[in-house]
């Protein structure tokens, strides 16, 4: 049987995320790393199947939905950045098209996509803030590098809104599958917070 373990003396810290499920055999899960790698573990072949680094330790990681053809994945790493990859094409050299952008002053401790629309997704920041972002996809997905070889083409991320929820890091977050815009996130200050972002149709 397939074992997954950590190298011996080493307990490195990461996150992961499931992705690419969308049939019974494919499975994928995505590494994050303190150092800023991201490792693609194929499960069905239990192989590596891309790996990049993204500078800065990595806290956070989420596929937009897991139970579909990988589509996109947003990191969240240290120092204000968080990344989003587009992953419907992979190109041999280049890897998958990424976008970076900075926000909350601080450390960004993890991102959630909105399941009623997988183009809005929220990040938490050190400072006690989220950020609503909305990711637009270019005109072309896809284009022809200088040998003809198809590589993929990321989009913008625009701020839809920016609110300042307490004076301690945001640590945990998440929207009702049930409701849009309910959502409910914690903090270390150890406060519960129940909130509802309204307009998101009009998005």
């Amino acid at each position: 049987k397939a074992v997954v373990s950590t190298q011996s003396g080493h307990y490195g810290r990461g996150t992961v995320a499931f992705g690419n499920s969308y049939t019974e055999a494919e499975r994928v899960v995505a590494a994050g790393y303190d150092n800023g790698d991201i490792k693609l573990f194929d499960l069905r072949s239990m192989s590596v199947r891309w790996e990049t680094n993204v500078k800065n330790g990595v806290c956070g990681l989420q596929f937009d939905r897991k139970d579909i053809l990988m589509n996109k994945l947003v990191a969240t790493t240290l120092e204000s950045k968080f990344v989003t990859f587009d992953m419907r094409t992979h190109h041999p050299k280049n890897g998958y098209p990424s976008v970076v952008e900075k926000a909350h002053k601080s450390t960004i401790w993890g991102v959630r996509h909105l399941p009623q629309n997988r183009d809005i997704y929220m990040t938490l920041g050190g400072n006690g803030s989220v950020c609503l972002w909305k990711y637009n996809y270019p005109k072309e997905r896809t284009k022809q590098d200088s040998d003809g070889v198809e590589m993929g083409v990321a989009g913008t991320v625009d701020q839809v809104q920016n609110v300042v929820l307490g004076t301690q890091p945001i640590s945990a977050f998440d929207w009702s599958p049930d409701k849009e815009g309910l959502c409910v996130c914690s903090g270390f200050d150890q406060t519960v917070r129940v909130c509802i972002v309204t307009r998101l149709k009009s998005l």
